[in-house]
């Protein structure tokens, strides 16, 4: 009989140091298994959470071209997945850009019925009134920027295939110094070659140049959107993000999306001039890069610096978990055809390549960190209509459906 009870202490005693060994192995992984979804979509939790304020979960992200959009789509794609939010998607992969906006456009809605929606965040030209009809009115809208000199040496590359003013020219070079020789006022697709990020926001492009105006569309985009950030400044944006959203450390980790494998260092005198061309933008950023570094002033320098370092060190340290490489690769080195980014445009468009020696939970993780817009819309659109997903699923994405990315 005592022979029996060591035993059972010698047997419970195991079990004990095996459950220990096994929660700490999580903690130094730091995975966390959300209560909404199963442990495939689990996502890194390094930090115990503050309650000092409630998560956002009703999220209207505008996301402008060749500003880092895309990236920031990954982390509200994974987070909307992760705690089973509703998307409101495009019938394809956009609203219909670069037509304005309508509340028609998003899939599955009624007016009528007025369906429940939780993120948007695709491409669009924005329209609020249109986007009100279908988000919630607590909804928090934010949208990112780039300097316009940057920017438009990236969208010549990107667009240069579709922007006949970009078509027309030579080279990037022969279109800084001489703009009007190839634009060309309601010409297809040159919303890419002037003031795109104007655009976006629904303005008029094209209009005269005026401190009224701009004063004005500053004042919309000021009133509409509750945080602008700088792509220049990305990590800097993430906490700011994170702060507003009250979101946990993870949540805002990301690995760059969409970038290019070349791009070109444009000069001072270019820079100046490509600013100048681009005056409804310039302006634009100028006033929000303002704003932004205000925020960082309020949420305390040394603080942003501390956030900051934590965000590059778990950055790598999922990079180190999750990659076969610390730096994106092209397309043809990626054999798994859901992370393989779209090509589009005249340079190669770099993704991340996952290892395959990670347990299953763990390598199902990584893999949602580095799926492409295009593929993770899908998968979003297959858990909303399930039947409507599985007879598009074999679809091939094609340029005609992806363009304006």
């Amino acid at each position: 009989m005592r022979l029996n009870q060591v035993c059972r202490i010698q047997i419970l005693g195991f079990v004990l140091i095996v459950l220990m060994a096994i929660g700490f192995t999580i903690q130094i992984l730091g995975i966390h298994f959300p209560k909404r979804y199963p442990p495939q979509f689990a996502t890194a939790k390094p930090e115990a959470f503050s309650q000092k304020c409630k998560p956002k979960q009703h999220i209207m992200f505008l996301k402008t071209h060749k500003t880092a959009g895309s990236t920031i789509l990954n982390l509200l794609h994974r987070y909307g997945d992760r705690n089973g939010l509703v998307f409101a998607l495009p019938f394809k992969y956009q609203f219909s850009y670069p037509n304005t906006f309508q509340s028609q456009q998003v899939k599955g809605y009624n007016a009528s019925s007025r369906p429940h929606y939780d993120i948007m965040c695709h491409h669009m030209r924005f329209n609020y009134p249109e986007v009100r009809k279908v988000m919630p009115s607590d909804s928090f809208y934010f949208t990112i920027l780039r300097d316009p000199a940057t920017m438009a040496e990236s969208s010549f590359s990107y667009y240069r295939a579709v922007s006949l003013a970009f078509k027309k020219a030579p080279n990037f070079k022969a279109f800084i110094n001489h703009p009007l020789r190839y634009y060309q006022q309601g010409e297809r697709s040159n919303h890419y070659a002037r003031n795109p990020l104007w655009f976006d926001l629904g303005f008029n492009y094209d209009a005269p140049f005026t401190e009224m105006y701009t004063k004005a569309g500053i004042r919309a985009v000021k009133d509409t959107f509750h945080l602008v950030l700088l792509a220049e400044h990305f990590d800097e944006s993430m906490i700011l993000l994170k702060e507003e959203l009250c979101w946990d450390l993870d949540d805002v980790v990301t690995f760059k999306m969409n970038s290019r494998g070349t791009s070109r260092t444009v000069d001072h005198g270019d820079i100046e001039k490509l600013r100048a061309w681009n005056a409804l933008d310039w302006n634009l950023y100028s006033y929000f890069n303002r704003t932004f570094w205000d925020k960082v002033e309020h949420f305390g320098k040394v603080k942003m610096d501390n956030e900051v370092k934590k965000l590059k060190k778990r950055r790598q340290h999922l990079a180190k978990l999750c990659l076969e490489s610390s730096e994106p690769v092209v397309a043809e080195q990626i054999k798994e055809e859901a992370i393989k980014p779209f090509q589009f445009g005249q340079e190669k468009i770099l993704g991340w390549a996952v290892r395959k020696d990670l347990p299953p939970e763990i390598r199902k993780r990584c893999i949602r960190m580095v799926t492409p817009e295009l593929q993770y819309k899908d998968l979003l659109d297959a858990r909303q209509f399930p039947v409507r997903a599985s007879i598009g699923s074999v679809l091939a994405v094609t340029p005609a459906r992806a363009v304006g990315r």
